[in-house]
């Protein structure tokens, strides 16, 4: 087993979670309405079949998102709504020298590489499966990484968050 002292990268804690429906007024009612999370954003994506509200509960770094799903087209790939929890999404102080690491040890990451995410943030995806060359998946569960802001990897990085990019992009940015 690897130890946190040989990644070049770490995890700081959860960005989001995001939930599908077939419709998404019903998630709002329970999220919004009854949880009293605050809607901050929204976001369409033809190419992602997806029309998400962005909702948050906490302030600053620590802050965590909560993604209410639907799909544009309820009959196309991607079913963004057929997984209630859609994926999760993990704060990565690196997110270039992450994916570099893990698909040079046997990690599935899902097509498209690094790109930027409803929130701005340069983003990718671990598959939910793994596959003969890449024998390490997410296990049924997609899995986003996300590259941490400075103020987040200042945050919950501790110590070492100094030396971290904390966003500065990489590889494959979009």
């Amino acid at each position: 087993m690897t130890t946190n002292a040989t990644r070049p990268y770490r995890i700081l804690g959860i960005q989001q979670i995001a939930i599908g429906g077939p419709d998404k007024a019903a998630l709002r009612r329970l999220w919004v309405d009854v949880l009293g999370l605050q809607v901050i954003g929204h976001f369409v994506s033809e190419s992602e079949n997806v029309d998400e509200d962005i909702c948050a509960i906490g302030e600053g770094p620590r802050r965590i998102e909560v993604d209410l799903m639907q799909p544009l087209d309820p009959d196309r790939k991607p079913a963004v709504h057929a997984t209630p929890l859609n994926h999760v999404g993990l704060w990565v102080d690196d997110l270039p020298r992450a994916v570099e690491w893990m698909t040079a040890n046997g990690v599935r990451l899902a097509p498209g590489g690094i790109r930027k995410g409803a929130a701005g943030h340069d983003i990718c995806f671990i598959h939910p499966k793994s596959s003969g060359e890449f024998p390490i998946g997410g296990e049924g569960v997609l899995i986003e990484l996300v590259q941490a802001p400075l103020e987040v990897v200042t945050a919950l990085g501790g110590p070492a968050a100094s030396s971290s990019p904390g966003g500065s992009g990489g590889p494959g940015e979009a």
